[in-house]
């Protein structure tokens, strides 16, 4: 199955191997710790192959595996703020193939902590759940969206959550971020992402102002990405040795996380970096080589390209807004 010559073969449930490298894009079974290319079973966090799964029972609410009866973990306690590690099957909500997934850290006051977890699992529904991060000091929790795409997101999401929570003393300042994965399905290939890549690096003064952060820790804009721009973009396993946090982590095997912007609780704002990454890849789609020699990855090209969508209103109001109103801010940590 795997060409590569290596000590540490690994197996996988088709009953072949394959190296260490490769395995880093397959599933591994938590049972039989077999690899599986597409496991679309899920034990609580955990991966099956298919197998494994026909051993298991089906949660009766929402039909995710489990090893007993009843429900499963999420089911029995909706509330309950997940350790960073969780990874449930995604939802997927909208019409692909370009899906983004939204990931807004909220600082949030301790003393109210289990109101807030309330409000916001309430209002996310089965678009989200809430996770913890070791960075939000001293109490918060992440909230992290299911797939969806950029038009389901302007009118799927619960905006008004983040005012209410706001309202009730929840804030962000500058260790708190918003990421944004975009699936790498809703690329058209290796030579997109590439493009898409070089827009964003080649503009970072401008994406930084749009971003409201610049991150010396969490979303640096690292030279050794950019110069290996063709590699990576030709999928997550030429990421070894690049650390994750910087302005675009290719480590995961289906998305490409955008760490750059900081989080909010102002809809608009959060809108806006939605529309960036959706705007910015749809831009990049079909931009040739006379286009690119002619200042295609120019900030004012695209700007101008997504001046002429509506759908984009609210990257547009951000880009025009005051400079006093869309400070940037300084992250040293």
């Amino acid at each position: 199955m795997c060409s590569e010559v290596t000590s540490a073969l690994q197996r996988v449930d088709t009953g072949g191997v394959v190296c260490e490298l490769c395995a880093r894009l397959f599933d591994q079974c938590f049972q039989c710790e077999r690899f599986t290319r597409h496991s679309r079973y899920v034990v609580g966090n955990q991966r099956a192959c298919a197998e494994c799964a026909r051993q298991l029972q089906a949660c009766r609410d929402c039909g995710t595996l489990i090893r007993g009866r009843g429900q499963c973990d999420r089911c029995a306690d909706p509330y309950k703020v997940w350790n960073y590690f969780y990874r449930p099957d995604p939802i997927f909500h909208g019409d692909g193939p370009l899906f983004l997934g939204m990931e807004l850290e909220v600082i949030v006051p301790e003393d109210r902590y289990d109101d807030m977890v309330a409000i916001a699992v309430d209002a996310l529904g089965p678009l989200g759940y809430l996770k913890r991060d070791s960075s939000i000091q001293p109490a918060g929790f992440e909230i992290v969206c299911h797939p969806m795409t950029y038009q389901y997101a302007l009118t799927g999401f619960p905006w008004q959550m983040l005012d209410d929570l706001n309202v009730l003393g929840c804030r962000t300042n500058t260790s708190v971020g918003l990421h944004v994965h975009a699936s790498r399905a809703g690329f058209t290939g290796p030579a997109h992402i590439y493009r898409w890549m070089k827009l964003v690096y080649r503009n970072h003064a401008e994406v930084t102002a749009l971003a409201r952060r610049t991150s010396r820790r969490y979303a640096p804009f690292e030279p050794g990405t950019r110069a290996r721009a063709k590699d990576l973009a030709k999928g997550a396993h030429h990421a070894l040795g690049l650390p994750r946090n910087q302005a675009i982590n290719p480590h995961p095997r289906d998305t490409l996380e955008l760490r750059v912007f900081a989080s909010s609780l102002e809809a608009q704002q959060v809108q806006a970096a939605l529309a960036f990454t959706d705007a910015s890849i749809r831009y990049t789609a079909d931009l040739s080589i006379p286009q690119i020699r002619a200042g295609g990855w120019d900030w004012d090209r695209f700007t101008g390209w997504a001046s002429r969508r509506l759908e984009y209103t609210p990257l547009l109001a951000e880009l025009t807004a005051p400079d006093d109103t869309r400070e940037v801010l300084l992250c040293a940590s």
